[in-house]
C-alpha cells in the first residue's frame, strides 16, 4: 500500500497542483517534523526622517524566521517594489532590511510593508508609516512691543512655524541666549500653544523675549524675533481677580500613558489653582507640579476618565474652567489564534478577540490576501484551505496582527507515535479504560479483539467514539490481550496490550464524626486492604483542600505505624480546622476514599453577602446568607445600620427589623424605622450559645425614598424689631429630618384679630430667622408658627408661639469679618444689644455637606479663636455669625483657606552606638521621605529626657544623625520625629541606661572576672 512508506500525507498551499502525487507527498513526510511557515521576529516601525538629516537614509527592518528559508518583498503604498524587474537607484535590499537612499519626500513617504512567503503560505508585516520631518524658521518681520501696567497680568504670543511632528518643547529666552526664563508661579509656559504667560507684570519684567522651540525627534530648533515687554510704573498697584488663560483643552488619552492637562491663572496678588474631578476623587496616581499650574495624570485607566476642573483664587475673586478627558485604548488580543493541524473533510471555526476602546473590527488575511471578517467557518476542509492565516484588529489607535498557519492533513493509521499501552492493570470491580489514539486522518474506524473474539458493545463492554474500549466490573476472566484495529481511506495498522486483574483497595478501618474543643488535639484514623504486588499511599484533604504535611506541620501530622495505615494527628485544633476531611488510599490502579466531618464548637462565623433588595422610604427588605454555625446552632441575627451622617467609622447602631425576633435560620429581614431620604449601609451578625459572632461585611450603599417631613422645628420665637419688622427664629431642623430634596421652612403668621394666615417661604435648610418687612400696629398680639416642606410636600406645624409687637429685641445686623487666620473683627454696637456670642462654622468646600459643618461658639470678649480637627490638605471655608438671645446675626463673606498635608505617618528606625570610653552616645536614623500627599520633611526634633519624666532637653537639626553625652546614671530616654510644614510626625524611642563604672578594669580586676566565669563553668 502506498501508505505503508509515505505515512503522512500535508498540502500547504493551494497554489500547488497534485499531478506529481508521489514527489509532493515526499516532501511533506520529510519535512513534517521541522518545515513551518513565515514568523515575524522584527517587523518595520514608523518612522520620521528629518529633511536635512546628514545620514541621508532609511532603513525599514524585516526579520523573518522559516523553514524553508521564506524569500522577502516590500510593498510602498499597495504597490510592489520590484527591484530585480525595476531596479532604483534609491532602493535596496540588506539582508530583509529595505534601505532607502537620498529619500526624496515626493517620492518615499507613505506606507511600508514587508510580505514573507515560503511553501507554507505569505504573510504580511504591520504597516510602517515613513514621514519627513521638518521646522521651518520664524518670520524675520520685528514684533510689536508689549505695553502693560504694573500689577497686570501679560501674554506673550508664540506663533510657532508649521513643524512636524508638532509635539515639540517650547522655551523662552530672556533677553540674550541661552539666559531662558524658569516658569515658576508667576511665569508660565504652555506646551501646547508656546505662549508665554506672566501671572503679574513686575518693573523687572522690562526686557526682549523671544520663543524658543525644540523638535526632539529631528533634533532641530528655532527662535523667534524678539517681543519687547514694557512694564508702566503705577503709583498704586492694582489689584486684580483670577482670569484663568491658559485652559487644557477635551483631551484623548491612551490607557497607560501619562498625561498633563494645564490651568494657568493671571491675577494680583497670585492665584491659587487647585484641581478636582467631578463626581469623584483625583486618580490615586496623580501629581501636581509649576505651583498647580500642571495635573499630571501618571499610567492612565479607564475609570480615569471623566471631567477635570480647574479653580484659581485669589483675595478679589475666582476663576474656575473644566473639560473632559477621554480615556481609551489601543487593541490588545483577548483571544487569537494559533498553529493548527487539522484532518482532511473535519470542521473548522478560526476566531480572534481584541478588546480596545473603540472596540476594534476585525479583519482576515489569507497568504497576503483579504479572506473575510469575524469569524471564518470552515464545514469541510480541502487541501487548498491550508495556508498562513493573519487575523488583524484595528481601531483609531493601532493595528494588531496575530499569525498562524492551517495545516490539512491525510494520512493512513499509525501507532508509531502513540501506541496502546502494552501492560494494562485493572483492579477487581472495577472499571478499565483502554486508549487508542493513532495517527490518522481523516478520522479511523475502530474494531476490538481479545485474542480473537470480537468485541461489541454490552452492558459491560462499550467502545468509545475516539476509539477507546471501556470495561466495567472487571474480573479474572477479562485478563488477557486486547488488540485495537484502526482504519481509514488511506490505509490501517493495530496494536495490543496485555490486561491483569489486581485485588481491589479498600478501606477497613474508616475515621468517623468527631466533635473537638478548641486548642484540643484529635486522631482521625484510616487503614485499607489492597493487592500486596502494589505501593499505596495515603492523602489527606478537609474541605477540598489537599494538606501538604510539609508545609502544615504546625496543626498537622501523618501516622505511619503500618504498612496499610495513615492516621492522621490534628493538634492545637482552631475552629478554622472544622470541615470535612478525607481519607484517600491511593495505589497506581485504584483507590478508595472514607470521609467525616471534624465539629469544633465556637463563636458563629459571619452571615454571607448582605445586600438590599427592595428600597422603600422608611424599610428596606434585606437579604443574606447564613455563616458557619462552627458547631453550635444559631439563635439569632441581628442587623445594624450606619447612615450619611455617622460620625465613626464603626458607629454602627442595631436596626429594628420586621419580624422583631430574627431567628438562627432567618434569611431575609425588613428593616424598619429608616430615615427617608438617607444614604445607609447594613450588615449581620449571629449569635449561638458561645456568643455573638463576627459581622458580615457591609453592603453597598443605598438612598431611602424620599418622603413628606415628618418633623417640625422647635424653638419658635419672634419679636418686632425698632422698625416695625416681624422677625421670626427658630432652631433649624437636622438634616436627617428633610426626609427630601429641596428642603426649607413655610413661616406663617397673623395679628390675633385676623382670620386668614400671612405665609412665605424661606428655601434655605440652614436659615434659623424670617424678617417680614411690613410695618406692624405696636402693642399687637401676634401669632407665629414655622413647619418644613420638601419636593413631596409639607411636613406637620410647630407649635403656635404668641408675641407682642411692644416685646422688642434686637438681633445683631452686622456681619463678622473673618481672616484665614481665623481672628474676628467686631461691628462696634449700634445699639443695646443682648449678651453677643460668635458663631464660627467650617467644612470643606468640595468634600463635606455645609448642613454637616463643624461649629464652635466663642463669647464676645475675644476675636479669634483655635479650629481643631481639620483634615490635612483640604480646602475650607469659613463663616461667622453674631449670635445672641434673638438668634443669629448675617453671615460674613466665606473665608477660604487650605489646610496643610499631614506629616509622614511612618515611624524612624533609629540605631544607637555608644563610643569605646562610654563618654558619647551617637544616635542616627534612616531618613524618612514624604510621599506625594505629605509634608515635606524639614528636619527633626529631638528629645532628651530622664525616665519618668515629662520635660527634658529638646534640639532640633537637619541631619539624620547627632551626638549626645552619655549619661553617669539613671536610666534616660531618647525621643526623635520628623518636623514638617505640616506638624511633626511620629515619635520614634531608644533607652539609654547610664553606667556608674566608666572606667577600665584593671589587669587583677580582669584576672578575678576570669576566674570567677571558670569556676562558673566547672
Amino acid at each position: 500500500m502506498i501508505s505503508a512508506f509515505l505515512g503522512c500525507m500535508t498540502c500547504s498551499l493551494n497554489r500547488h497542483t497534485w499531478h506529481n502525487l508521489t514527489a509532493m507527498v515526499y516532501f511533506c513526510v520529510s519535512e513534517e517534523a521541522t518545515g513551518f511557515g513565515p514568523i515575524f521576529e522584527e517587523e518595520p516601525l514608523d518612522t520620521v526622517y528629518a529633511e536635512d538629516s546628514p545620514e541621508a537614509k532609511i532603513s525599514m527592518n524585516c526579520r523573518v524566521r522559516a523553514n524553508p528559508p521564506a524569500t522577502i518583498k516590500w510593498w510602498h503604498n499597495n504597490w510592489e517594489i520590484k527591484l530585480m524587474e525595476q531596479p532604483d537607484e534609491h532602493y535596496s535590499l540588506v539582508g530583509g532590511n529595505l534601505v532607502i537612499t537620498n529619500p526624496d519626500k515626493g517620492k518615499h513617504a507613505g506606507k511600508y510593508v514587508c510580505v514573507a512567503k515560503n511553501i507554507y503560505g505569505t504573510v504580511i508585516s504591520k504597516e510602517a508609516i515613513v514621514k519627513f520631518g521638518f521646522l521651518d524658521q520664524f518670520p524675520t518681520d520685528e514684533r510689536e512691543a508689549v505695553y502693560i501696567k504694573e500689577g497686570q497680568g501679560a501674554v506673550l504670543l508664540c506663533t510657532p512655524p508649521t513643524r512636524y511632528p508638532t509635539d515639540v518643547m517650547y522655551r523662552w529666552i530672556y533677553n540674550d541666549f541661552p539666559n531662558f526664563i524658569i516658569p515658576d508661579q508667576r511665569r508660565f509656559v504652555s506646551q501646547t500653544t508656546g505662549n508665554l504667560y506672566i501671572a503679574k507684570v513686575e518693573v523687572s519684567d522690562i526686557g526682549n523675549y523671544s520663543c524658543f522651540v525644540s523638535s526632539p525627534s529631528i533634533g532641530k530648533s528655532v527662535f523667534s524675533t524678539p517681543i519687547p515687554l514694557v512694564p508702566q510704573i503705577e503709583k498704586e498697584v492694582k489689584r486684580y481677580p483670577a482670569d484663568i488663560r491658559v485652559r487644557f483643552p477635551k483631551t484623548y488619552a491612551l490607557v497607560g500613558q501619562n498625561v498633563t492637562l494645564e490651568c494657568f491663572a493671571l491675577g494680583n496678588p497670585l492665584p491659587h489653582v487647585r484641581w478636582r474631578k467631578l463626581d469623584a476623587d483625583l486618580p490615586p496616581n496623580y501629581e501636581v507640579s509649576m505651583n498647580g499650574a500642571l495635573l499630571h495624570l501618571i499610567n492612565v485607566q479607564y475609570e480615569d476618565e471623566g471631567s477635570y476642573e480647574c479653580e484659581a483664587l485669589n483675595v478679589r475673586g475666582m476663576d474656575w474652567y473644566r473639560q473632559w478627558l477621554y480615556v481609551e485604548g489601543a487593541p490588545e488580543w483577548a483571544e487569537h489564534i494559533n498553529d493548527t493541524e487539522k484532518d482532511v473533510g473535519s470542521e473548522l471555526t478560526l476566531s480572534c478577540t481584541a478588546v480596545g476602546k473603540p472596540l476594534p473590527w476585525i479583519r482576515w488575511l489569507k497568504d497576503g490576501y483579504s479572506y473575510g471578517k469575524g469569524e471564518l467557518k470552515f464545514s469541510s476542509l480541502t487541501f487548498e484551505d491550508s495556508g498562513m492565516y493573519q487575523c488583524v484588529a484595528e481601531n483609531n489607535w493601532g493595528t494588531i496582527y496575530a499569525n498562524a498557519e492551517l495545516r490539512v492533513v491525510s494520512c493512513a493509521p499509525t501507532f508509531i507515535y502513540n501506541p496502546v499501552k502494552r501492560t494494562l492493570l485493572g483492579a477487581k470491580n472495577g472499571r478499565v479504560v483502554i486508549e487508542c489514539k493513532p495517527r490518522a486522518a481523516p478520522k479511523p474506524r475502530f474494531i476490538w479483539k481479545r485474542g480473537s473474539q470480537l468485541l461489541t458493545n454490552s452492558s459491560r463492554m462499550f467502545i468509545w467514539d475516539d476509539g477507546s474500549l471501556e470495561i466495567l466490573n472487571v474480573t479474572k476472566n477479562d485478563e488477557g490481550s486486547y488488540t485495537c484495529y484502526a482504519e481509514n481511506d488511506r490505509g490501517k495498522d493495530n496494536s495490543t496490550g496485555i490486561l491483569s486483574i489486581t485485588e481491589a483497595t479498600e478501606i477497613i478501618d474508616g475515621p468517623s464524626d468527631v466533635e473537638v474543643s478548641v486548642g484540643g488535639s484529635a486522631v482521625l484514623p484510616c487503614s485499607a486492604s489492597y493487592d500486596s504486588s502494589l505501593d499505596i499511599t495515603f492523602i489527606w484533604s478537609v474541605d477540598s483542600y489537599v494538606i501538604n504535611f510539609a508545609t502544615d506541620f504546625k496543626h498537622y501530622e501523618k501516622r505511619m505505624n503500618q504498612v496499610n495505615r495513615g492516621d492522621l494527628l490534628i493538634k492545637d485544633i482552631q475552629i478554622t480546622h472544622a470541615g470535612q476531611y478525607i481519607c484517600t488510599a491511593q495505589t497506581i490502579v485504584d483507590n478508595a476514599t472514607a470521609s467525616l466531618c471534624l465539629l469544633v464548637p465556637g463563636r458563629p462565623g459571619p452571615p454571607g453577602w448582605v445586600r438590599v433588595e427592595e428600597v422603600r422610604d422608611t424599610s428596606v427588605k434585606l437579604v443574606w446568607n447564613l455563616g458557619s454555625d462552627h458547631g453550635s446552632p444559631l439563635i439569632q441575627h441581628v442587623i445594624q445600620t450606619r447612615d450619611f451622617y455617622a460620625l465613626d467609622p464603626e458607629d454602627w447602631k442595631t436596626a429594628v427589623t420586621s419580624p422583631v425576633f430574627l431567628d438562627g435560620k432567618t434569611e431575609t429581614a425588613e428593616v424598619t424605622d429608616l430615615y427617608p431620604w438617607m444614604e445607609y449601609e447594613f450588615r449581620a451578625y449571629a449569635i449561638n450559645e458561645l456568643g455573638a459572632g463576627e459581622s458580615s461585611l457591609h453592603s453597598l450603599k443605598i438612598k431611602t425614598w424620599d418622603a413628606i417631613p415628618a418633623m417640625s422645628p422647635t424653638d419658635v420665637h419672634g419679636y418686632v424689631g425698632v422698625n416695625g419688622e416681624l422677625i421670626v427664629t427658630w432652631t433649624p431642623m437636622k438634616p436627617q429630618y428633610f426626609f427630601g430634596k429641596k428642603f426649607g421652612y413655610v413661616v406663617m403668621f397673623k395679628t390675633y384679630e385676623e382670620k386668614e394666615w400671612h405665609w412665605s417661604t424661606v428655601a434655605d435648610p440652614e436659615a434659623r430667622r424670617f424678617v417680614y418687612r411690613d410695618r406692624l400696629i405696636p402693642n399687637t398680639e401676634i401669632e407665629v408658627k414655622v413647619k418644613g416642606y420638601n419636593s413631596k410636600g409639607e411636613g406637620p406645624f410647630s407649635l403656635t408661639t404668641v408675641l407682642f409687637s411692644s416685646d422688642s429685641a434686637v438681633l445683631p445686623y452686622h456681619s463678622p469679618l473673618a481672616s484665614s487666620s481665623t481672628s474676628i473683627r467686631r461691628p462696634s454696637p449700634h445699639l443695646d444689644l443682648p449678651p453677643l456670642l460668635t458663631q464660627i462654622r467650617y467644612w470643606r468646600k468640595y468634600d463635606d455637606n455645609e448642613a454637616s459643618a463643624s461649629r464652635v461658639l466663642v463669647s464676645s470678649s475675644v476675636n479669634k479663636t483655635r479650629l481643631e480637627n481639620m483634615r490635612p490638605d483640604s480646602h475650607y471655608l469659613i463663616e461667622v455669625r453674631a449670635y445672641n438671645g434673638a438668634g443669629l446675626g448675617p453671615p460674613s463673606e466665606h473665608c477660604e483657606m487650605f489646610t496643610r498635608r499631614a506629616p509622614p505617618n511612618r515611624r524612624l528606625r533609629v540605631y544607637k552606638y555608644v563610643s569605646y570610653d562610654r563618654k558619647w552616645l551617637y544616635i542616627y536614623w534612616d531618613h524618612i521621605y514624604n510621599y506625594w500627599n505629605e509634608s515635606y520633611v524639614e528636619g527633626y526634633k529631638i528629645l532628651y529626657r530622664k525616665e519618668g519624666e515629662r520635660y527634658g532637653k529638646v534640639y532640633t537639626t537637619g541631619n539624620h544623625y547627632f551626638d549626645l553625652p552619655m549619661p553617669e546614671t539613671g536610666d534616660y530616654v531618647v525621643e526623635i520625629r520628623p518636623r514638617c510644614e505640616g506638624g511633626d510626625g511620629l515619635i520614634s524611642q531608644i533607652r539609654v541606661q547610664g553606667c556608674l563604672c566608666c572606667h577600665s578594669l584593671s589587669a587583677a580586676s580582669l584576672l578575678l572576672l576570669a576566674l570567677a566565669w571558670m569556676t562558673v563553668g566547672l
